[in-house]
């Protein structure tokens, strides 16, 4: 379907270009929101270095559930402002921690995450859920990744908005 081995993974321009062509390509013809998430999962999985978690958080009566993943189990329900996912979906706005233990109510699924990289996916106004990145490694995230997948989301929301 897509060749990444060519894509150097330290030129994150070029790895989030591929990323959002990749991506655009597999969503396009696609109703299905889950469908969608889940495939957007395993392509962040696999192709973003250096992650421990990636996945989705939808918003359901106004909190935080579970949505297609790849990693270790992880926390089913997240209320609005609670830990980094609650506080995107409160503000509206990207959370880039680079050290989780430091952020005031930091919920652990797993205790090998260090940073955290959450970007609230939108369409027309509503917040549909958010998109959830963790990495064993310190300070990870950067504005690349910050930009990378806000433009990933943008894509991908209408895609999911259901």
């Amino acid at each position: 379907m897509y060749d990444f081995a060519k894509t150097d993974p330290n030129d994150k321009a070029a790895l989030y270009t591929d990323l959002l062509s990749a991506l655009g390509a597999i969503t396009a013809e696609e109703p299905d929101p889950i469908a969608n998430m889940a495939n957007a999962a395993a392509l962040i999985w696999d192709f973003l270095p250096d992650l421990n978690w990636a996945g989705f958080y939808r918003v359901i009566d106004g909190e935080l559930v579970l949505g297609p993943f790849q990693g270790k189990a992880a926390c089913i329900r997240i209320a609005r402002g609670q830990g980094v996912c609650g506080t995107a979906m409160a503000t509206r706005e990207i959370q880039c921690i680079d050290d989780v233990h430091a952020f005031p109510g930091h919920i652990a699924c797993d205790a090998r995450s260090m940073s955290e990289l959450v970007v609230p996916i939108e369409h027309e106004g509503r917040l549909i859920g958010v998109l959830d990145l963790d990495s064993p490694t310190l300070a990870r995230f950067d504005a690349q990744d910050v930009e990378g997948c806000a433009e990933l989301m943008a894509v991908l929301g209408p895609r999911v908005a259901g």
